[in-house]
């Protein structure tokens, strides 16, 4: 207590304030407010939350206030007004005047007065310190002010009624004033699921644990589009209540550190609960209510202490130190048994021996939470900042009926803390062998921020899943495709000046291949018949029909008989005793003896080479007009090939040849052979065409 000073009033003298009492209070930080007519007020170290006596209703008559405020040296100070509402016209009762410094000293930099007054510009100071003084006398309305402050390098500083609906991006960083408790407006929703849009960022804030209603602090915020219910939860001494169904949402991105940290898991053993006294009392088969029951959502009974006292408390050892960002709690759960813990305090120490007391920034007292307000629902408070321990001691201090207790603590892993290594050129470090070292328990990574966007995967790694199965399909279709081209021009070609035969019968091996195949592989291919080759002249080309052959198969491979569609090649010129230039007609040389060969390609000579292979040394059967040897073993290229005749054409039904005959239809002697066109089983007279 500082000093009071009391002002009168004279009895005439119109629009004269009287101030009855003004009452001064100091403090070491010189952060002070003093007067009868302060409202709700947070002053913090670098931001906080002034406002009128009565806010958001009428301010009283005739008060008076004012607020010292200090920031660090080398800092200024700069307002942010959320409400003016003051009733006068000339700011000489009623008004709200701000001040460069503190004392006899200051001086005044802005003085507002009037109703509904908006002012949307920043008020900034010339100093590291402030004065605010409030002046009321009679008045019939009005509801007074409501503001904020902070250090000016926080140019984005917002009031503690900034809606979600009033920032329209869909992603922004503001900054949010201590004490913005202070304001009456609801806010509907929890985290992860976010807020509605109607909800005032700051208090939302507030409750989602991302700043301290004493400190204040930077807020990341992401908008999405809006859910059709808003569950009402109790977290940090603020009150959610359930919304409906709204076009957007908002919720925070917070540093990841809100994981769980093991007792609704199993994860912290039994062994690794004690607690001060533990209540034995039969509740059907089970008896006791032991400090392993105090696990969250775990069915069954609760932790409870023998006394209800201030002395007891529930202990968790998480093994190694953690940094824990908060802690839920919640009743017994059981409806016959409605008992909880509504406040309580925090302890928590390294070695179990040595115990602090949790404090926010900036003051010297215990924080005192806010527990569960029924045995049911759960309540969720944060530590900011963050504890960093092993051992975590809850100490109620308020409950119903009786201390009971379940809880889970939330947090995270501790990184690490990187071990500087000194250099040495002297030693030589082995090249690394691939081997993988065993896990630092002590080193974790943070979780994944909370957002209610979906983020689109990594373009590289999507975009190259997609091209290379695209670019292969691609390259694969290109050489088919040459392949299909090269194939279909080569068939082309190979087509060109054939006698229309079939595609395999035009190929190099497939004639090749006939020659060697067994007769019987053969006799079902189509043969050619050539009994209209002598109308046609020396110079046409005869037309080839798949019709059984006249001809005998060739001597292949042991077979008796001589090959399909066989030519053979005339002598140049006709000979002089005929008249028909026929050359199938025409005599030929003696000794010479021409068998009958496959056709030639297209680009090759129009007729083969005679080829007559016997390979299996049969004998001749009957007469032969020739006078062979009885066996013949004739192989290709081992000199002039001999032909192994038969004469009996009448003896079965496959094609034979006729005898050679003269001019006059007679037998001539073998020395001048000649050979007929060939002739069907069904002999027909034949004359010189």
């Amino acid at each position: 207590m500082g000093r009071a000073v009391m002002v009168g009033r004279g009895p005439t003298g119109a629009r004269v304030l009287v101030l009855s009492i003004l009452i001064i209070l100091t403090t070491e930080d010189c952060r002070a407010q003093k007067g009868d007519g302060c409202g709700p007020t947070v002053l913090g170290p670098s931001s906080g939350t002034l406002s009128s006596l009565g806010y958001p209703g009428t301010y009283p008559n005739n008060t008076v206030c004012e607020w010292e405020i200090s920031v660090p040296h080398g800092s200024r100070v700069h307002f942010h007004f959320a409400e003016l509402d003051i009733e006068d016209s000339d700011c000489q009762v009623n008004y709200l005047r701000l001040y460069n410094g503190i004392g006899l000293e200051r001086s005044e930099i802005v003085k507002y007065c009037g109703l509904g007054l908006r002012v949307g510009q920043l008020i900034e100071s010339s100093t590291h310190q402030v004065t605010v003084q409030f002046m009321s006398g009679t008045h019939h309305s009005g509801r007074g002010f409501y503001l904020s402050y902070s250090t000016t390098q926080h140019t984005d500083l917002i009031t503690c009624l900034d809606k979600g609906a009033d920032f329209p991006e869909a992603e922004f960083s503001k900054y949010c004033p201590a004490g913005c408790l202070t304001s009456t407006e609801e806010i509907s929703g929890t985290v992860p699921n976010g807020y509605r849009e109607s909800s005032p960022v700051c208090v939302a804030a507030v409750h989602a644990g991302v700043v301290s209603n004493a400190v204040g602090g930077r807020i990341s915020v992401v908008s999405s589009k809006g859910i059709p219910h808003y569950e009402a939860t109790l977290a940090n001494n603020v009150s959610s209540t359930g919304g409906t169904l709204s076009d957007s949402l908002f919720t925070f991105r917070t540093n990841g550190c809100s994981g769980t940290l093991g007792l609704e898991s199993g994860g912290v053993a039994d062994t690794q609960l004690s607690a001060s006294s533990v209540w034995e009392w039969s509740v059907g088969q089970q008896s006791v209510w032991a400090p392993s029951g105090a696990r969250l959502k775990k069915a069954g009974l609760p932790w409870a202490s023998a006394q209800s006292d201030l002395k007891q408390w529930l202990q968790v050892d998480l093994k190694r130190e953690k940094r824990i960002t908060g802690i839920t709690t919640t009743g017994s759960t059981l409806r016959e048994y409605r008992y909880y813990v509504s406040a309580y305090r925090v302890q928590h120490s390294n070695d179990g021996q040595q115990w602090l007391s949790y404090r926010e920034a900036n003051s010297t007292q215990d924080k005192i939470f806010q527990g569960n307000i029924n045995y049911l629902h759960e309540v969720r408070n944060n530590f900011l900042p963050p504890i960093e321990a092993r051992f975590v001691r809850i100490h109620p201090t308020l409950w119903h009926q009786r201390i009971a207790l379940k809880l889970e603590l939330v947090g995270c892993q501790i990184l690490a803390k990187p071990v500087p290594r000194v250099f040495d050129p002297y030693r030589h470090t082995p090249p690394s062998m691939g081997t993988k070292r065993p896990p630092h328990f002590g080193q974790t990574t943070h979780p994944p921020d909370i957002r209610n966007t979906t983020m689109p995967p990594h373009t590289d790694v999507a975009l190259a899943a997609v091209l290379v199965p695209v670019l292969f399909m691609v390259l694969t279709a290109l050489i088919l495709t040459v392949v299909c081209a090269w194939h279909c021009r080569s068939r082309k070609k190979s087509s060109d000046g054939t006698y229309d035969l079939p595609h395999w019968d035009r190929t190099d091996w497939w004639k090749s291949m006939k020659q060697l195949l067994p007769s019987k592989m053969v006799e079902t291919e189509d043969s050619v018949r050539y009994s209209e080759v002598g109308r046609l002249g020396r110079g046409a080309v005869p037309r080839l029909h798949a019709e059984p052959a006249d001809y005998a198969e060739p001597l292949v491979s042991g077979v008796t008989t001589l090959g399909a569609r066989s030519t053979f090649k005339p002598d140049e010129g006709p000979d002089p005793g005929y008249t028909d230039p026929d050359l199938y007609d025409a005599p030929i040389s003696q000794d010479v003896y021409h068998a009958y060969a496959e056709p030639l390609p297209a680009t090759g000579s129009e007729y083969a080479t005679p080829i007559v292979v016997d390979m299996g040394c049969h004998p001749s059967s009957g007469g032969s007009t020739l006078n062979q040897p009885s066996t013949v073993c004739s192989f290709m290229g081992a000199g002039p090939p001999s032909l192994l005749t038969r004469t009996d054409s009448g003896r079965s039904g496959r094609t034979a040849y006729d005898t050679p005959k003269n001019a006059t239809g007679q037998a001539t002697p073998p020395e001048d052979q000649t050979y007929q066109v060939p002739q069907r089983n069904t002999q027909k007279p034949k004359g010189k065409s």
